[in-house]
């Protein structure tokens, strides 16, 4: 009981410290970590000031000229998804597009080619080493020609290692920026934050001196701008990526301090357990500890011993836990959707692991260690050592803690599925059932009415609108949007959304006034925009319909459609324009026939998009799978911290379930005494079990206070659409705890009550 209860314990937290070690590593391997930063947004939203890391694309060509402490800068777009065909292959890969600057910036190590002209030509391409198998098998790439985009023809110029795990990058091919050019997706506009931009910072550059100076960057080129720029360390950005009122505020780091404070306390558990039932066989040990300082053993002594001993059984268990954790990491990646390993070949990692094996074993054998060897040996030899109550005393301190901290983790799971069930029944606007979306790639925009016409007439579909983005996404805001009667100091962010009609037919969005855009019956609205409630009361407008907004070209209101989620389910709808068929498509939305199945359909659509798009294949996403995706971080949390509590109460019943045959055994001839004065087995099963409901409840009143307050914190993430906490929640986690400890405590109650008292009483 004693090694698998520590086994439990040090896997569980074997597990939270690996995750937690991918998630502080990411980004940390760069040689030049230090000098990398990302240029930053930081401006005045409504009330708020925002931050964010779009920036222009023309930035790019200024920060080395403008920047003298500018070593290196590079451009980095959005991951694009691009059909690759070599021969008869035809693959759909994720990469992107760069600057030259970009692969010694981030050092990255070249199999075959060189990173300081790689992709200094415009028709070059760098791939990983597993898109180069995929493509090549086991042929040399190097000088090969590939097909991007069954448009433009680039030749291998490079090969690299495939990307760690623990990076933000995500791609299998990178392209030169000047292919941007080439596709017509750059622009020269200042105003337009639709990239990241990227620099190594000289050795010895003045940060702050540099920081002032780049903050007026966009400003100085395009003076009606508002925004003001500012550098920042991009080994940071993965765990400390939030900000607040333009200042940071945490992030994922507030996630990772909190499982590590999780691992340290279920080891923390483990090692009381491990407390409780090594104090919990004193009697075994006692009489051996009197002989040993009747014939001159040192206290001293006695405790390496026991240490040596509590450090043998730590390093079973250590083997033991080796073993759960690797069973345990393929389900435990699939949640987390990472790819933790365990690297038995690094001397970092056996080094470690021994140092937690010591630790683990000193921290569980310390208090057994000194409390065995304080035995007196006149009174272990004469059979008087034992008190109840005084040796029962510190381990009731050591359960109270256990089960402080496991009605603690039951309440945090309580409240955490409270909140993500609230926002998943969340009214989200629209009916996303029977719903997907298709990206418009190859010749799907150039056949888009012909793709729409045969999914209707066939009977796919009963409604289809081309977008410029997903229901599920916000591609494009601006704060440049007109109208009459808007303040001079409006600072509102508008999103900016795009239509070719029928979009609240297909989506089955509320139209609370006016109507939807429809070109087929009126061609007008080819200029026409509908408006969402949040932006109705932006722009004040009594009378929506008819009213004139201008975004470059003007565009008059012909309905308002009700708030709808577009972004996070956790903040307030934003302002929102649907504007009219003459904007760029990217996506089609497609609500398929609910009177056939949706196998039939899908394999109809199929047919349809590989007849006008022969050369890609046919790719889709269901809105309602896509939108699940939003609760995806909160959804890992709950699972975890449920997991894990789940872990913690096995763990302290175990020890509990050992403390329990402790007492029973030491109060045996009490209960002899009590059965044959006639008390019956409910009340020395009730008199057994009371004391550690006590110890329970006293854990409940403990943790109470301390969850509430700790979930408040976490609620705190979510300011404006949480949950309250309901007083249930506790009454719920009291009910849980005591139920667990009764049934643990209560086997060993009515064994106890049920032994024949002759057998007890038999030496008196």
């Amino acid at each position: 009981m004693n090694i698998l209860g520590l086994a439990i314990g040090m896997a569980s937290a074997l597990i939270i410290l690996l995750w937690v070690q991918n998630e502080w590593s990411f980004d940390r391997s760069y040689p030049n970590k230090a000098r990398l930063y990302e240029v930053w947004n930081k401006d005045k939203w409504g009330n708020d000031t925002v931050c964010w890391h779009a920036t222009p694309k023309v930035m790019g060509d200024f920060l080395k000229k403008d920047y003298p402490e500018i070593e290196r800068s590079s451009r980095l777009n959005w991951t694009q998804t691009l059909l690759f065909s070599v021969g008869e292959k035809r693959l759909n890969v994720k990469g992107t597009m760069v600057d030259p600057d970009f692969l010694t910036m981030f050092s990255v190590p070249f199999i075959k080619g060189n990173a300081a002209t790689a992709l200094n030509t415009p028709n070059s391409i760098t791939i990983t080493k597993s898109l180069a198998e995929k493509l090549f098998g086991n042929e040399d790439p190097m000088g090969k020609t590939v097909k991007v985009d069954n448009k433009s023809m680039f030749n291998v110029t490079g090969v690299i290692e495939n990307l760690p795990a623990n990076s933000q990058f995500d791609y299998e091919y990178l392209i030169p920026w000047s292919y941007m050019h080439a596709t017509g997706q750059d622009d020269p506009y200042w105003g337009n934050n639709s990239t990241r931009n990227l620099v190594l910072l000289k050795e010895g550059t003045n940060f702050a001196a540099l920081n002032e100076k780049i903050k007026t960057m966009v400003v100085r080129h395009d003076p009606g701008d508002g925004e003001r720029q500012f550098l920042y360390l991009f080994s940071k950005e993965h765990l400390y990526s939030s900000f607040k009122d333009g200042k940071q505020a945490g992030g994922l780091i507030d996630m990772v301090r909190a499982f590590l404070l999780l691992a340290v306390f279920i080891l923390l558990i483990a090692c009381i357990n491990f407390m409780n039932l090594s104090t919990a066989r004193s009697e075994k040990r006692a009489k051996e500890v009197g002989i040993r300082k009747t014939v001159g053993a040192l206290k001293q002594s006695l405790i390496i011993q026991f240490l040596l001993e509590s450090l043998l059984i730590s390093a079973i268990a250590g083997v033991l836990a080796l073993l759960i954790v690797q069973l345990c990491l393929p389900p435990f990646n699939t949640l987390t959707q990472k790819e933790l390993i365990i690297a038995y070949g690094s001397p970092v990692f056996w080094v470690g692991f021994l140092g937690f094996i010591t630790f683990t074993g000193l921290m569980a054998g310390s208090y057994p260690a000194f409390f065995l060897s304080a035995f007196q040996p006149v009174q272990v030899l004469k059979g008087t050592f034992r008190k109840v109550n005084a040796l029962v005393t510190p381990r009731r301190v050591l359960v109270i803690i256990q089960f402080t901290i496991a009605i603690f983790l039951i309440i945090g799971t309580i409240i955490i599925e409270q909140q993500l069930k609230y926002a998943q029944n969340r009214e989200s606007g629209y009916d996303r059932n029977n719903l997907l979306y298709v990206t418009m790639e190859g010749d799907i925009q150039k056949n888009a009415d012909l793709i729409k016409n045969e999914l209707l007439s066939q009977h796919v579909a009963v409604n289809v609108s081309n977008t410029s983005s997903p229901l599920t996404q916000s591609w494009s805001n601006t704060g440049s949007i007109q109208w009459e009667g808007k303040p001079a100091d409006d600072k509102n962010v508008i999103n900016r959304y795009a239509s070719d009609g029928n979009l609240a037919k297909t989506a089955g969005m509320t139209i609370i006034q006016g109507r939807d855009i429809d070109l087929a019956n009126f061609p007008s609205d080819s200029m026409a925009a509908v408006l969402n409630e949040t932006a109705v009361k932006v722009m004040g407008f009594k009378n929506p319909i008819g009213q004139v907004i201008s975004d470059d070209t003007s565009y008059h209101v012909v309905g308002v459609v009700k708030d709808f989620i577009i972004e996070s389910p956790y903040e307030p709808v934003r302002a929102m324009v649907i504007l009219g068929p003459h904007r760029h498509y990217n996506v089609m939305h497609v609500k398929l026939n609910s009177n056939r199945s949706t196998a039939e359909n899908l394999a109809t659509m199929e047919k349809i998009f590989k007849q006008y798009n022969p050369e890609y294949p046919f790719q889709y996403n269901f809105v309602d799978e896509v939108y699940a995706k939003k609760f995806k971080d909160e959804q890992i949390t709950m699972t975890l911290a449920g997991l894990f509590a789940c872990l913690t109460i096995f763990i302290s019943c175990l020890g509990l379930f050992g403390l329990a045959a402790y007492t029973a055994e030491a109060r045996v001839k009490e209960i002899g005494v009590r059965k044959v004065l006639g008390a019956s087995i409910f009340s020395i099963t009730t008199l057994l079990s009371k004391d550690f409901v006590t110890l329970v409840i006293i854990s409940i009143i403990l943790a109470t206070p301390t969850a509430w307050y700790f979930m408040n914190k976490w609620l705190d993430n979510y300011p404006h659409y949480r949950i309250s906490i309901s007083g249930w929640t506790f009454v719920i986690a009291a009910l849980v705890a005591i139920f667990i400890s009764v049934l643990t405590v209560s086997y060993q109650a009515i064994k106890a009550a049920l032994a024949n008292p002759v057998k007890s009483l038999r030496s008196e």
